[in-house]
């Protein structure tokens, strides 16, 4: 196995706290979610990371089935919804994949093929329930 990155960003003080990586490159006021306070929070940082990822899987999985889809036709919005029930607090996704001039047929394939090899949805696998569309249609994974 060879390791691409290895990246690292630490927090203090909690979801009210200051997020930094040590390039420097990260420096975040953090506030819980649903306060109204001034910083970001875990949830919109994991979004944003996830829609980043998906968005390179999208593309990968045109690459692998070559079909051309330019990187700036792929848009992905990421929704993080935390939850509450009996059991404690979780998380669920909605991955939500614009792709620009494609058939409905070429996009659910891709989104669905992209699940199988974004790095996210490997760690959100049997964990967190996360729900695919395409062009916003519903997208079934592939198992």
């Amino acid at each position: 196995m060879t390791v691409l990155a290895t990246e690292v960003a630490s927090a203090t003080a909690g979801r009210a706290g200051r997020a930094t990586s040590p390039d420097g490159k990260i420096d975040l006021q953090l506030s819980p979610p649903g306060s109204g306070g001034p910083g970001t929070n875990p949830e919109q940082l994991f979004a944003a990371g996830y829609a980043a990822c998906f968005g390179g899987a999208i593309g990968a999985a045109a690459r692998n089935a070559k079909v051309e889809l330019p990187p700036d036709r792929i848009t992905v919005t990421a929704t993080v919804r935390l939850k509450k029930d009996d059991s404690g607090f979780f998380i669920d996704v909605s991955l939500d994949a614009e792709l620009g001039g494609l058939d409905q047929a070429n996009a659910e394939s891709l989104v669905a093929a992209a699940h199988t090899i974004c790095p996210y949805s490997k760690a959100t696998h049997g964990n967190v329930a996360v729900a695919l569309h395409a062009n916003g249609r519903p997208v079934a994974a592939l198992e």
